[in-house]
């Protein structure tokens, strides 16, 4: 997976034609941050500065910066794999969210 992050938030990026260069917003959160960038080694430095101005921004009006992901996922599953998954969890002497979480980072390839 191809990512830009800084500082826990990760880059949305596209390329525009018509600007001829790459446009990017922070990814993951409800606030608009864009940023754009001719050269990789320019949209790199735009989205860098991007989320530092957010989080001073944020700072300087009092404001909370959203944070992109809590790490809490309500995940809907059949009971039966939720039994099979409780017990593969058991065997290898985890818990479910222990279990689950290297699953889902061994799918993911972080």
């Amino acid at each position: 997976m191809n990512t830009m992050t800084h500082k826990g938030y990760a880059a949305s990026i596209e390329y525009s034609d018509d600007d001829e260069c790459f446009i990017g917003h922070i990814a993951g959160i409800k606030d608009r941050v864009g940023f754009h960038g001719e050269s990789v080694t320019e949209l790199k430095d735009a989205f860098h500065e991007a989320v530092e101005d957010y989080l001073e921004t944020c700072a300087a009006v009092g404001k909370e910066p959203q944070k992109p992901y809590s790490g809490k996922l309500m995940l809907r599953i059949p009971p039966e794999l939720h039994a099979t998954i409780a017990t593969a969890a058991q065997v290898s002497g985890q818990s479910i969210n222990q279990w689950i979480s290297r699953a889902l980072v061994q799918a993911s390839r972080i």
